[in-house]
């Protein structure tokens, strides 16, 4: 028997799962291309893809993992959110409109589509190392959303893990399949608001429970004092700032991160970048120190709790009525499908368009290949979900950083310098992608707790760049590469100016 409470709960997700279908029949028609199915025929508008690319960029991460994070260590979580606000800022302002400029240059579909295009790529090595990166670290990243699905639906509606996770699966999968990108990045601006509005209310809703802010800073400071402090129960020691500055890498992965750069090249036009980028950087502000401060409230509010990542679900189903609590749940659901629609439809695109399209079957017609990308795309998730069904006892927080720094480690620097350096070059580009994925992975199974768990994005960072740089500075770049270069800085301008045509 499902009690009132949970017959709420229930409700109100079945509600929020017939939006998304509503939404994915309405997209549906125009995903019969590739170009459609995997980036909308590049006509978004700034307010989708500022809160598209951050309900991607921070998912159920951010609401289970970060809210966790904040629970166990108080203040010095706020690393997390200076490191992906400036991480944030600089992709919409530094980053964005060049990539834009570029990418629509090429008519580019996709993050591998642009780096061949622009090293002159013909034998297709930057598209196979692409797609094994993307493929390998989707897979493992998909597995981490699922978790967390598991770990939401027992927490709200005390169902089983195992159940929860498939639950979840169930509804990502079925909901993917019906759209292709536009149908993920309007559905992303409803999960969106409905995370903005939650890590808006939860700490307000959490700081009045515990007698105000100064009851509450009191109340943490006797539980332990480290709580309140910056740098942690380390204090301003060499672990303190290493793993200050681990928390601050975090935000570098929005710098070029291909699940990220998939937003910019979806934009309408170049004028969408600054529209989006206010928009993009008010929502991360909101999403990170409300999800901080609730954590801190939490363990203000119900310390000793077994999992500190069920912080946020505790919270909602005790502090607000079964339909509040219902809501709470859809955020969470929300913020998973937000994150595994578009990891989904990166992998199934970096092996349909880059790999079968582009190299093996050129001669395929698109409503072929994008029926392909569909079948594909739920073969990736439910890879994930294999992964995802022993896992109950997996740490989000870790597991989800993992698979992000492997990408960004990949893709971030190769990016960077492709946009930046008129010396980059092919040979550098394949070998910075290569060194940074393997030593960002490298580290974090061999060497992190040996160096007072550095984050493995800095050292895999640290790598991509010195080869890109070491190989490019051996080998000649593409022809005209930097008066290209020079072309579209003309065009776009500097971060803070116009440009041609804008």
């Amino acid at each position: 028997m499902i009690d009132s409470g949970n017959a709420a709960i229930v409700s109100v997700l079945a509600g929020y799962v017939l939006v998304l279908v509503g939404i994915g029949w309405w997209t549906s028609r125009e995903s019969s291309s590739v170009s459609g199915f995997y980036l909308a025929g590049k006509k978004l508008p700034s307010w989708v893809i500022a809160f598209s690319a951050n309900t991607t960029g921070e998912s159920a991460w951010l609401l289970l993992g970060l809210t966790g994070m904040g629970y166990l260590v108080g203040f010095h979580a706020m690393w997390v959110v200076l490191g992906e606000v400036l991480g944030v800022a600089l992709a919409w302002t530094v980053v964005a409109r060049p990539f834009k400029e570029f990418t629509d240059r090429y008519d580019a579909i996709t993050v591998p589509d642009y780096l061949a295009d622009r090293f002159k790529d013909r034998g297709h090595a930057l598209r196979i190392v692409s797609a094994v990166i993307i493929f390998t670290m989707v897979v493992a990243y998909t597995a981490a959303q699922l978790v967390m699905s598991g770990k939401a639906f027992s927490s709200f509606i005390g169902t089983s893990y195992l159940t929860g996770v498939l639950i979840g699966a169930a509804v990502i999968l079925v909901y993917t399949s019906v759209g292709g990108f536009k149908a993920v990045a309007y559905s992303d601006l409803v999960q969106g608001v409905l995370m903005f509005l939650c890590l808006l209310l939860l700490p307000i809703a959490g700081i009045w429970h515990a007698g105000g802010w100064s009851a509450l800073m009191a109340g943490i400071g006797q539980a332990d004092p480290a709580l309140l402090q910056p740098m942690g129960a380390h204090g301003f020691s060499l672990a303190g700032v290493v793993s200050a500055v681990s928390f601050a890498g975090i935000g570098l992965a929005f710098l070029g991160a291909p699940q990220l750069l998939t937003r910019f090249m979806s934009a309408r036009d170049r004028r969408q970048i600054p529209r989006g980028g206010v928009i993009a950087v008010a929502c991360i502000v909101v999403f990170d120190v409300g999800a901080v401060l609730a954590g801190i409230a939490g363990r203000y509010l119900f310390p000793g709790l077994a999992d500190p990542e069920t912080v946020f679900p505790v919270m909602a189903t005790e502090l607000f009525p079964a339909v509040v609590a219902g809501l709470a749940l859809v955020v969470v659901i929300a913020a998973i499908m937000s994150t595994v629609d578009s990891l989904l439809i990166l992998a199934s695109s970096a092996v349909i368009r880059d790999v079968v399209q582009k190299i093996l079957r050129p001669d395929l017609p698109d409503r072929g290949l994008s029926v392909a990308g569909r079948i594909l795309t739920a073969v990736i998730g439910l890879g994930g979900l294999a992964f995802a069904l022993p896992g109950e006892n997996q740490v989000i927080f870790w597991f989800v950083l993992f698979a992000w720094s492997g990408l960004a480690s990949a893709f971030t620097p190769v990016v960077l310098c492709s946009l930046f350096w008129r010396r980059t070059t092919r040979a550098g580009a394949i070998a910075g992608m290569v060194a940074g994925f393997v030593s960002a992975i490298a580290w974090a199974l061999v060497f992190k707790e040996r160096f007072l768990d550095l984050y493995e994005m800095i050292p895999g960072f640290a790598a991509g760049f010195a080869v890109t740089i070491a190989v490019s500075l051996l080998t000649e770049p593409p022809p005209g590469a930097g008066e290209e270069i020079d072309d579209v800085r003309r065009v776009v301008g500097g971060p803070f100016t116009a440009g041609e045509g804008s």
